[in-house]
């Protein structure tokens, strides 16, 4: 028998379902909004124009069926929509797998951090798969906590980084604020935006719920941090606090 008689796989229909979900129309604007074009962080990307809310139904339907080789096979595509319904797909197998499957879910994760390759996918994973994982087990998967997010932090790709730092919000919520501020400091001075923006996050994040932890970091490394960074960090603060900070950093570019 042919493999072709035994009917569309799971994979099929995802790919199927994603297509018959497409708007076209939206295309230009996903490609600007995530920055598609010559010269952007996503630069040479391709969109099908699937909404979200579409993409997360289609994962919602399939994610029991797909295999692991499914989603990575899904992570490989060349279309963006294709990638981050792997991702809520990972997501969700992570959250009801049991410890086989949850680390199984870790690995596909580290093996293609090369294709979670915008801050969504990043965004949407990092702190839902790596960083739960390496929070409750860090000695279950080949590298252990430190090793995994330095390595990532110390990556010359813009992704893996982001990643890291990501991945601590798994942290933060636990109410451990230490990765955050390590790799905040080891970060300081990363040339990309991205990064910036989401060190930021990740600080304003510590000071939602740990403000003298967060002022603390601020007091050593506000005159030294990105002013983007620096504005993230301190959205939420009082106005005046947040003008002797902005003050403090006065003279630097708002990238640097």
């Amino acid at each position: 028998m042919e493999i072709g008689a035994l009917g569309p796989t799971a994979l099929d229909a995802v790919r199927a379902e994603l297509a018959a979900a497409a708007e076209p129309a939206r295309v230009a604007a996903l490609g600007r909004y995530l920055q598609a074009g010559p010269g952007g962080y996503g630069e040479g990307d391709r969109f099908l124009g699937v909404r979200v809310p579409a993409q997360r139904a289609v994962a919602r339907r399939h994610h029991g069926a797909l295999t692991l080789d499914d989603v990575a096979a899904l992570l490989r595509s060349p279309w963006h929509e294709e990638r981050l319904t792997a991702v809520f797909v990972l997501v969700r197998r992570f959250e009801r797998g049991d410890d086989r499957e949850r680390a199984a879910a870790v690995q596909v994760l580290l093996a293609h951090t090369d294709r979670l390759n915008n801050w969504d996918l990043v965004d949407s994973s990092a702190p839902y798969v790596l960083g739960p994982w390496l929070l409750e087990r860090d000695d279950a998967v080949p590298e252990r906590d430190d090793a995994v997010l330095d390595r990532l932090a110390a990556s010359d790709l813009l992704w893996d980084r982001r990643i890291a730092i990501m991945a601590t919000f798994a942290y933060i919520r636990a109410g451990r604020f230490d990765r955050t501020l390590e790799l905040a400091e080891r970060l300081l001075h990363d040339e990309h935006d991205l990064i910036h923006k989401a060190v930021g996050w990740m600080l304003r994040e510590v000071g939602n719920r740990d403000r003298p932890a967060a002022e603390a970091f601020l007091s050593a490394h506000h005159a030294e941090m990105p002013r983007t960074m620096l504005r993230y960090a301190i959205e939420r603060f009082p106005a005046p606090l947040r003008a002797t900070y902005l003050r403090g950093s006065e003279g630097r570019p708002l990238g640097r």
